[in-house]
């Protein structure tokens, strides 16, 4: 769809943004110690915009299929909202996450990188997937972000939605 226009009205009725971790926080890499302790990579431009959004009263959460120390580890750190590890039906958590925030369809944004994420992309109102998404998931969304999973895909649709909003010079001027 990537029509700039439709896109921007999108963005415009955002008010939760809702996202997977491996393959849109993360590389989808995994890294195991000899030790069997997981690690993973994020990208520090992810993270700050969360405060953002918050001051914007924009909501965030995580569904994610694997269940990760490290990962709820990052979740706390960032002060998401929500979130939600070892999920198999994230459809489910969606349904109860909007019903819990009083939202509809249109004012939730969503990014996912893989064909376990369709459900929630072919229902938000704004789908989005990281540019080394799965070729069956770009077919389906609105938005291919430029930024591929663990360089800034949560930051990039971030930026956008703030944009559209008018926001983006309220966070400048209160930075300046």
């Amino acid at each position: 769809m990537n029509n700039s226009d439709t896109i921007q009205k999108k963005a415009s009725k955002i008010k939760a943004i809702v996202f997977d971790v491996d393959g849109v926080l993360t590389d989808g890499g995994i890294i195991y110690d000899n030790s069997g302790m997981e690690l993973k990579r994020f990208n520090v431009k992810d993270g700050q915009i969360i405060k953002y959004l918050k001051q914007a009263g924009i909501f965030t959460a995580v569904i994610t299929g694997r269940d990760s120390a490290v990962v709820r580890n990052r979740c706390e750190e960032l002060k998401i909202d929500q979130h939600f590890h070892g999920i198999s039906n994230k459809l489910a958590i969606y349904e109860q996450l909007k019903e819990s925030w009083g939202l509809i369809d249109e004012e939730i944004a969503y990014i996912g990188d893989d064909i376990n994420d369709l459900p929630i992309l072919e229902r938000s109102g704004l789908s989005c997937t990281p540019s080394d998404g799965h070729y069956k998931v770009k077919e389906r969304v609105d938005l291919i972000l430029k930024q591929a999973g663990g360089t800034g895909t949560l930051r990039e649709l971030s930026d956008l939605v703030l944009e559209a909003q008018g926001l983006y010079d309220d966070i400048l001027n209160e930075l300046l």
